[in-house]
């Protein structure tokens, strides 16, 4: 097993304030709601949840740091990968800015190559689907560019 961490980054403002953001990113079981990337939440208590892909395919969150509006995070892993997230919440008076952190560790050779690019797209995906949220409730966009 190659143990070479991946990591991935990204960082973006939302518009709307903290505890909006917050509330809605940590309530995992209603990830289904807005979320593109999954069918289910499964919520295993307070500390733990299963997130199910479009084709059924599970992973396992083990929450290791909350920090009201400011910090949380958690160990991931399913079949392919082992890793850690990390989520920090910025006020920026009516925006949040949001930097979110995943450091993984391939469990399968083969994906190697994969993985970075697999982190980006989900990474960003879940950024657009978080932001849709604010437009709905907004009636704005989230988005600083739309197009024309």
């Amino acid at each position: 097993m190659d143990m070479k961490k991946t990591t991935s980054n990204i960082k973006e403002s939302i518009d709307s304030d903290i505890h909006k953001v917050w509330e809605t990113v940590l309530a995992v079981e209603k990830y289904s709601q807005w979320r593109s990337d999954l069918s289910k939440t499964e919520v295993i208590n307070k500390k733990q949840f299963v997130e199910y892909a479009k084709d059924g395919f599970p992973t396992t969150f083990t929450i290791t740091v909350v920090k009201p509006y400011e910090r949380w995070e958690f160990d991931m892993e399913n079949s392919n990968i082992k890793g850690h997230w990390t989520g920090i919440f910025t006020s920026k008076g009516n925006k949040t800015q949001i930097d979110f952190t995943e450091c993984v560790i391939v469990k399968r050779i083969i994906m190697k190559p994969f993985v970075k690019s697999y982190l980006r797209k989900q990474q960003s995906q879940f950024v657009m689907d978080l932001k849709k949220v604010f437009i709905n409730k907004n009636g704005v966009s989230g988005i600083s560019h739309m197009p024309v």
